[in-house]
């Protein structure tokens, strides 16, 4: 029935997301990012995107260069770097995990579990 090129077709399709996995609200096109793992274009409104910031040296050779620095209290800059993953991409490297029906529609961030230092002044390096 829905075959018929004499009548429009009155079934409707079901839709997954509400936006169709984009952003892009009544733009007709949208510039392409490259996928950090992939290197696949993708639109820029449909990336999944991270922001991460991170010291520019590791852990274990931040207290060696602060040894050696003459400047006392010298805080090394960090790096900004913004990621655009595919969503194949993204949900094979586990950024973002697919969600049920309901959970779909929650439009909030998630909970950040950020852990801070603990600066209560013992540790290794007071004991000495």
């Amino acid at each position: 029935r829905g075959l018929c090129r004499c009548q429009p077709c009155r079934v409707s399709m079901t839709v997954k997301r509400r936006a169709h996995g984009r952003n892009k609200k009544g733009r007709g096109h949208v510039n392409r990012v490259r996928c950090v793992s992939t290197g696949k274009a993708i639109p820029k409104d449909k990336a999944i995107k991270r922001f991460i910031v991170r010291n520019i040296v590791e852990a274990s050779a931040l207290r060696d260069i602060r040894e050696a620095s003459c400047i006392d209290n010298y805080v090394l800059p960090k790096i900004y770097i913004k990621q655009y993953y595919s969503v194949e991409a993204a949900i094979h490297q586990r950024v973002v995990r697919v969600r049920s029906r309901e959970n779909r529609r929650n439009r909030e961030p998630p909970q950040r579990n950020r852990q801070f230092p603990q600066r209560d002044g013992g540790g290794a390096a007071a004991s000495k």
